[in-house]
């Protein structure tokens, strides 16, 4: 077995009732109006899309399938042909929601690389919440 990954939890509180945020979110061409670490969606259907990173590179990214449980998890090719597996929830928070993302350390992350990929996703969530509670 290999050794465990690092790992860091992030989540933002969301005044929206937990089924509204996981219909909106659930659909992959959502991911482009608040997930700029995502990159925009180039073409796709169904799990399976092409993203556009922010450097400019072809990304394959595949979502799980609707379901009634709030999971949003999301596989994304690497450039060395390894997956990177998000794993993502919306939960219900009293009336409202909260919104779960699990960053795992790269193994060749540096602190500070992993440091910042965590506040990108903190950056990210904020965007969604922002974008959930203004519409």
């Amino acid at each position: 077995m290999a050794g465990l990954a690092e790992s860091k939890t992030i989540s933002v509180s969301i005044a929206r009732e937990w089924r509204e945020v996981y219909a909106f979110m659930e659909h992959p061409l959502s991911f482009a109006q608040w997930a700029s670490g995502l990159g925009k969606p180039l073409r796709g259907s169904g799990s399976q899309w092409i993203f556009e990173s922010a450097d400019g590179r072809e990304v394959a990214v595949r979502f799980t399938p609707r379901n009634p449980y709030g999971v949003l998890d999301h596989y994304v090719s690497g450039a060395r042909g390894d997956e990177l597996v998000v794993p993502m929830r919306v939960v219900p928070n009293g009336g409202g929601s909260e919104v779960l993302v699990t960053l795992f350390r790269a193994a060749d992350a540096s602190d500070a690389q992993f440091a910042a990929d965590a506040q990108w996703v903190e950056r990210d969530l904020a965007e969604l919440k922002r974008f959930l509670e203004t519409r």
